[in-house]
């Protein structure tokens, strides 16, 4: 029995320095800022596909000059893009984009909206990327948000042409257009109204047109153009500087902009609507003027704007009372509920009111009892009284006056319900489609995030007026080196499941061991036991026979093709059956901690997988989890730091050397260890580089012994025809035999980032092709070099090995086994 131990973080990196969101914290400047905007009644939304398409400066400048209430709309969440900071794929990548796109936000100051659509990967159509959303489901979405924000102005980012670049980008701008007509169709997605909104017609959609570099200018002197690149000296910046700082928090796709300053002008052509020559909100009204019997409320906010003291903003806090009970008086509307957030949210940092509401553990688990420890101080001594609190079903009155710079602290302990929902992404709480996410609840659809676990009021009277304000309940502590942290508070299942390894590959029919660990997630001390579903093609056993408390289990071949276990519930100490789901945890310094449930699953890929050659050098890449999947097809693996690739004498202990997925990126350094690499291979070595865009599109990028380029070519269609252009070639028959086959089941696309403009020592052995295009022929190209090899492939192996492709197995086992001396 070969037992395979691979110890896999569970997506958690620098826990200890996650950040959570704090309680904001705004300087005087600041708050004369938002003073400002209360007298602007504008609303502009910029439409999209990914995170970070949007144009941060536009944004910024919209938010930030111009006061405009600005959102942007990201069709997707990024879920199919590469990451440069961590091995999360799919969905996780998506939650990570989702919390980078909230930092950026808070940088810039708009909302935040996504749709249900998800990033399958690259589309080369729009046609193909509505198809896959579903289109009338994604335009269900757009007019939601259209109906609930009300902007005045669409912009989007792209053409809905091939201009775009992109499908997703394409069809965003598509979808953009035919929700500015349908949002203002009574007739068009009519079950919208019950939930309060109505029909909205915005007064132009405009295309943001962009250049991009040569090749890629689609901007004229003739279109409608801004100068966006001014400097806001209240906020200390330019909208240059603003949206570098916002993009800078793109950090998984490396997407840091450098700060500009001065001039930058926008262009804009209109899409529909009314037409405009000179500004983007031309013709609409922007002050209190649009609403009926608004104009005294505009006369009270410059009062309140004349009186202002940067020195003592509390003072304002009486005039804002006064502006919010003017709001008040005006009809129910979008502008009215708006303000009044605004004016509330001001009345708060006039004051320095601080108001948090703490637990002393980031976890809590259904069933569970919870104290909560309400914190409020009156900083800068604005007539304040605590009326009272209140959290879950549990409410407390009071009538304490606040004094000055004092904290008040009270504690009330909850029951969390056995029933609680779990601490879940709401996009993830049902079972998705290959294209979109599903979302029963309408009210949820384009929230950037899900609520907190708990939200904690706080009723207070300010001024003799009467406000509740809600924080989230979190978890805060203090790190020696980092300082204050505020963490997510995350409602636990009595038992969670995992296992370990998440994947087990078989190549020659042996057993192996895994681990199946329940944990009792409630701290009573009986360890709740497992049962798993039984598997086709498996022979699972363990030494108690179904449900028990040992986590060790093993696993034989009884056929071929993949297979998955899965939990089929936990049992508590009365013999009562519980589901467990496993708790995934993804958790960088950059964003607060990211907590999400699935259903625990162990995967097996059982392929009759040949190996030739045994110990493997592997400069890692980004997002790199090839290494782990080289681990259980037998191979030892050694990571090579930079310093490590100096002699080639050394690397040639290696039977192979692979470098991971835009490792030529991460790593500057490599290019100044080509020539050791190149001895090594030279010496009989066998070096395989996985796809890279350093130099992307020129000769004279330095990874293999010949020239060639890397080029943005790419075949997205993951059941594409795969066609062996030299079908006796080593690479496709030993040690296996590749056949069609081993090309069925792969997940997303073939392959990107394709060798282009190869010199003619290179040999292309397959070619694949997209529907309507020509073949490619640089997914996979090898050259011999002295007595070794050297290989550059395109092909997605960091996706389909994760996957448990059993084919990508057997042809990366044949690319490692190149240099080996067997005939075959």
């Amino acid at each position: 029995m070969n037992k395979v131990f691979i110890f896999c973080v569970i997506c958690v990196t620098g826990l200890a320095g996650v950040r959570a969101q704090g309680p904001a914290t705004v300087t005087s400047a600041e708050i004369f800022l938002r003073l400002k905007k209360l007298n602007v009644l504008g609303t502009v939304l910029y439409v999209a596909a990914h995170p970070d398409d949007e144009n941060s400066r536009l944004i910024a400048y919209m938010a930030k000059d111009r006061l405009y209430r600005t959102g942007y709309l990201s069709m997707t969440r990024g879920d199919g893009g590469q990451n440069l900071i961590g091995d999360e794929q799919g969905v996780e990548l998506g939650l990570i984009r989702t919390q980078e796109m909230m930092a950026a936000r808070r940088v810039d100051g708009a909302d935040q909206f996504f749709s249900r659509a998800f990033d399958f990967g690259f589309s080369k159509s729009t046609e193909e990327a509505l198809k896959t959303w579903d289109k009338e489901k994604a335009l269900s979405d757009v007019v939601w948000v259209i109906r609930k924000f009300q902007p005045d102005v669409i912009i989007t980012r792209f053409p809905p042409d091939s201009r775009a670049g992109h499908g997703h980008h394409s069809a965003s701008a598509v979808l953009a257009h035919e929700a500015y007509d349908a949002a203002a169709d009574p007739s068009r997605f009519p079950e919208q109204f019950k939930y309060g909104v109505k029909p909205w017609k915005a007064k132009r959609v405009l295309w943001n047109s962009f250049n991009f570099g040569p090749g890629f200018n689609t901007t004229s002197e003739d279109q409608m153009k801004i100068d966006v690149g001014g400097y806001n000296p209240i906020l200390g910046k330019s909208y240059g500087e603003l949206a570098a700082i916002s993009r800078t928090n793109h950090k998984s796709q490396g997407a840091a902009l450098i700060p500009a300053r001065g001039e930058s002008m926008e262009y804009f052509n209109l899409v529909a609507g009314d037409p405009a020559h000179n500004d983007p909100m031309e013709g609409v009204v922007t002050t209190w003027d649009r609403v009926p019997n608004g104009d005294e409320i505009g006369l009270l906010v410059d009062q309140v704007i004349k009186d202002y003291s940067l020195l003592a903003p509390e003072k304002s806090v009486p005039g804002l009372v006064g502006v919010y009970k003017a709001i008040l008086q005006l009809p129910d509307g979008y502008w009215k509920t708006q303000k009044l957030k605004e004016v509330r949210d001001l009345i708060t940092d006039c004051s320095g009111l601080w108001l948090e509401a703490l637990v002393r553990a980031p976890y809590t688990v259904r069933g569970d009892s919870l104290a909560v420890n309400f914190v409020v101080n009156d900083r800068l001594g604005a007539d304040m009284v605590v009326a009272g609190f209140g959290v879950a079903d549990v409410d407390t009155t009071l009538n304490q006056r606040l004094s000055p710079d004092k904290n008040f602290s009270f504690t009330r302990s909850i029951l969390v319900s056995p029933r609680k929902d779990l601490t879940q992404p709401y996009w993830l709480a049902e079972p998705m489609s290959p294209g979109h996410f599903n979302v029963s609840d309408q009210r949820l659809i384009g929230d950037p995030l899900s609520a907190p676990a708990y939200l904690a009021s706080f009723r207070i009277t300010v001024d003799g007026l009467p406000l509740n304000f809600t924080r989230p309940v979190q978890y805060k502590h203090t790190d020696a080196v980092k300082g204050e942290l505020y963490e997510p508070l995350t409602v636990l299942p009595r038992a969670t499941a995992q296992f370990d390894p998440e994947l087990l590959v078989f190549t020659d029919g042996e057993k192996k061991e895994f681990d199946a660990v329940v944990q009792d997630r409630t701290g009573h001390g009986h360890p709740p036991a497992l049962g798993l579903t039984a598997a086709t093609a498996l022979s699972i056993q363990s030494a108690g026979g179904g449900a028990i408390a040992d986590p060790s289990w093993t696993a034989k071949p009884a056929g071929t093709g993949t297979a998955v276990v899965s939990v089929d519930g936990v049992f508590d100490e009365n013999g009562r059956k519980d589901t467990a789901m496993e708790l995934r945890t993804i958790a960088y310094e950059h964003i607060p901690r990211i907590d999400y449930f699935r259903p625990a699953m162990e995967k097996f890929t059982i392929a009759g997988i040949k190996t030739a050659g045994h110990r493997i050098g592997y400069i890692e890449g980004a997002g790199d989890k090839v290494p782990a999947a080289l681990q259980q097809m037998g191979y030892e693996v050694v990571t090579l730091r930079e310093k490590d690739l100096v002699s080639a004498a050394y690397l040639q202990q290696f039977d192979a050397i692979i470098a991971g997925v835009r490792a030529y990126d991460v790593h500057p350094g490599l290019m100044a260890r080509h020539d050791a690499l190149m001895e090594y291979v030279k010496g009989g070595g066998n070096l395989i580089v996985q796809y890279n865009r350093d130099g992307l599109g020129q000769m004279k990028t330095t990874i293999g012994p010949y020239p060639f380029a890397v080029a943005n070519i790419r075949v997205t269609d993951e059941n594409a025809k795969v066609n062996f252009l030299v079908p006796d070639h080593k690479v496709l028959n030993y040690p296996n035999k590749i056949t069609d086959g081993d090309f069925d089941g792969w997940i997303q696309e073939r392959g990107i980032y394709f060798a282009g403009q190869t010199d003619t020592a290179y040999q292309a052995v397959l070619s694949m092709k997209d529907p309507g295009e020509s073949d490619q022929k640089g997914s996979l190209v090898i050259a011999n070099y002295g007595k070794g090899v050297f290989v550059y492939t395109g092909l997605v192996f960091f996706r389909e090995l994760p996957a448990g492709v059993p084919g990508a197995y057997r042809l990366i086992a044949n690319i490692i086994a190149l240099n080996q001396k067997k005939a075959f």
